[in-house]
């Protein structure tokens, strides 16, 4: 059957970088604004025309830069830092004595904060806490001395980008763990898809030899025995199997990424159920079903099929040779119900339980794993010395049902 890789991307930064974007643009602005107000008071004006070219230039040449963490460079940074702290150090040669003793703005305002915050989502809090604290020094010195004013953005800016850094630092590690979950997720799904399979055929013919080895005796006996032992093997291998490392992006600043392969269907309608379950009639089975054709989904038919064939071979090894099963088919308006019923000694209480603890996952998997997968339900009504019932229910929009379950 056909395979496809399912990619899934996992990041919370990428709305953080679109909003660093519009900050900057913005922020450009406002800073040419403030100055265009003032233009009068500046004593060079010429010297802030000459910077705010520069900053709105290279605002508008980088915003590229700034769309994701790969192209957010280490190199970038210090270059966009080091614009912020040119414009802080300018502000006394374009600005008058008076206004910047008196806490006038600096040419570039708090377009700095978008530099410093760059740091923070780029490489977290301890790069937040190295730019914020270069744009500290940059500002003492602009001012000359530690006014209340200077100290108190100095103070805002460092915490407020120390504070983002690390929020972006536990999302990250969230991602990661959030990304490991989905893929042993997946793992568990296909590991209990392939226990289906393996208990379909090779777990039951090992049985099979078991149990005719020990009744022939001789060579087939110790033949048997060994069948045996490779049995439990097998069960304790699929119980218990194997997780793969959950795979993450190269660049960490990108998002986890969690990578399944799904078996891909052929693409093809609906087939109907009662030619896959034709097969399972005969002279101890019988089967009762709808005069028109039951649809269903290629792959939900044959799942359903298979949950079939697993109860009648429960039915022949706990109930004998001998014992009759019957087959009802019921093609409902929203949802497909398939009976298996047999005239056997039942299930004794708390049997299920019991083998399901020694690893034997007929109907934890079989039947019961099948069907859950797709949506539906398995329901097992033993009464000892009665038989036992098992009734199927798989939804006719598989699709819809199986994102439901998955919510859930």
């Amino acid at each position: 059957m056909a395979k496809r890789e399912r990619v899934m991307r996992m990041s919370v930064e990428q709305p953080l970088w679109r909003a660093l974007t519009a900050y900057r643009v913005l922020t450009m602005l406002y800073a040419v604004g403030l100055f265009a107000t003032a233009y009068e008071e500046f004593a060079r004006p010429w010297v802030a025309v000459a910077y705010y070219a520069v900053l709105g230039a290279w605002t508008l040449a980088t915003l590229p830069r700034v769309a994701n963490a790969a192209r957010c460079t280490k190199r970038f940074l210090a270059a966009d830092l080091t614009v912020a702290i040119t414009g802080i150090l300018l502000t006394p040669v374009a600005d008058a004595h008076e206004r910047v003793q008196a806490g006038g703005p600096t040419l570039p305002s708090i377009w700095t904060a978008g530099a410093v915050l760059a740091f923070a989502v780029k490489g977290g809090w301890r790069w937040a806490a190295l730019a914020s604290s270069l744009v500290a020094v940059a500002n003492l010195v602009e001012r000359g001395t530690p006014a209340r004013d200077t100290v108190h953005n100095v103070i805002l800016v460092c915490i407020a980008s120390i504070a983002i850094g690390y929020v972006v630092e536990v999302a990250r590690a969230s991602e990661r763990t959030l990304a490991r979950a989905l893929e042993i997720e997946a793992a568990t799904r296909e590991r209990e898809r392939l226990a289906r399979d393996i208990h379909d055929s090779v777990l039951q013919v090992l049985a099979m030899v078991q149990r005719r080895g020990a009744v022939i005796g001789g060579e087939a006996a110790e033949l048997g025995r060994m069948a045996g032992e490779q049995e439990v093997a097998l069960r304790t291998l699929v119980s218990g199997g194997l997780v793969p490392v959950s795979r993450v992006s190269e660049d960490a600043t990108e998002g986890a990424v969690v990578r399944s392969v799904d078996e891909e269907p052929p693409q093809s309608g609906p087939v109907d159920l009662r030619a896959l379950l034709a097969p399972y009639a005969g002279a101890k089975v019988s089967l009762a079903e709808p005069g028109a054709p039951v649809p269903l989904d290629p792959v939900a038919a044959r799942e359903v099929a298979a949950a079939v064939g697993a109860a009648l071979d429960n039915v022949r090894r706990h109930a004998g040779e001998q014992a009759r099963a019957w087959i009802l088919v019921e093609d409902e308006p929203d949802e497909v119900i398939v009976t298996v019923r047999d005239d056997g000694p039942g299930i004794p209480q708390g049997r299920l339980a019991q083998a399901e603890g020694e690893g034997r996952l007929g109907v934890a998997l079989s039947i019961r794993g099948r069907l859950r997968d797709l949506g539906g339900s398995a329901e097992l009504i033993s009464v000892p010395g009665q038989g036992t019932e098992v009734e199927l229910k798989v939804p006719k929009d598989v699709t819809d049902a199986r994102g439901k379950a998955e919510q859930r």
